[in-house]
């Protein structure tokens, strides 16, 4: 079990819901949904903050493997059928990171909103929470368990029924910006954010049903870049990285 050792440096944030964006998972050379380089690194990253008393669960999305409504829209594929076909996406990249985590000497539980006995415990918040204060990382897998919800709300509703400090989004941008910083050189980076400016705003780094909830709930969010070394360990630390939404 990890235990905080009271004489180190202490984490602002206990527990947190960690969202990892199923495509950082990616080769980009090969095409390869799963690169092993890159599920180490991350796992390594987890591991850190796991390692000082944090809490962490995980939700990692399935655009590596699937993406349901570009799926439906590309690929012919029905909406409904496309949503189910990502949240399955979902657990296969969860089976990854819990072997990986494992193998880091990380005690890790894989829970599914959708039943599938065999691979993962089903959802259950009081297990769920009851993992964490034991000591175990947890992986929230399946989605929400139905179609039309993305992973952004996933990791929203998780990280409030679980009573999170923190939703932390991971991305490959080091915060939230007015526009596309990668299409527009003079894009404005924002520090702090309101929740209802985001809103407003249309603001797309995630989706308006994650936010509505967050703000609901009180739920801070941290945007921040996961191609930085150290970077989730700077932010349970709350140091000032990323882009901060709040109230």
């Amino acid at each position: 079990m990890n235990s905080l050792d009271k004489t180190a440096p202490q984490p602002k944030y206990k527990r947190i819901v960690l969202k990892l964006s199923g495509e950082v998972l990616r080769n980009a050379k090969d095409g390869e949904p799963i690169d092993p380089k890159t599920l180490k690194n991350i796992c390594e990253e987890v591991k850190k903050v796991y390692d000082i008393g944090v809490e962490v669960g995980l939700v990692i999305g399935g655009g590596n493997i699937f993406r349901g409504l570009s799926g439906a829209e590309m690929k012919g594929v029905d909406r409904t059928t496309g949503d189910y076909m990502g949240m399955l996406a979902t657990v296969i990249n969860g089976l990854a990171f819990l072997d990986r985590l494992e193998k880091l000497g990380v005690p890790v539980r894989l829970q599914s909103a959708i039943p599938m006995d065999k691979l993962a415990e089903p959802f259950i918040v009081r297990r769920a929470t009851r993992h964490l204060e034991r000591g175990r990382v947890v992986i929230f897998a399946g989605g929400t368990g139905n179609p039309y919800f993305s992973t952004d709300t996933c990791a929203a509703l998780r990280s409030s029924e679980i009573g999170a400090d923190m939703l932390m989004k991971a991305t490959k941008v080091d915060g939230i910006y007015n526009k596309d910083p990668s299409k527009h050189k003079d894009a404005t980076k924002f520090e702090n954010l309101k929740y209802i400016d985001a809103l407003r705003d249309r603001l797309n780094v995630m989706d308006s049903t994650a936010f509505s909830l967050c703000m609901e709930n009180k739920m801070p969010i941290l945007v921040f870049s996961m191609t930085e070394p150290g970077s989730i360990y700077q932010a349970v630390m709350g140091e000032s990285i990323g882009t901060l939404v709040n109230d």
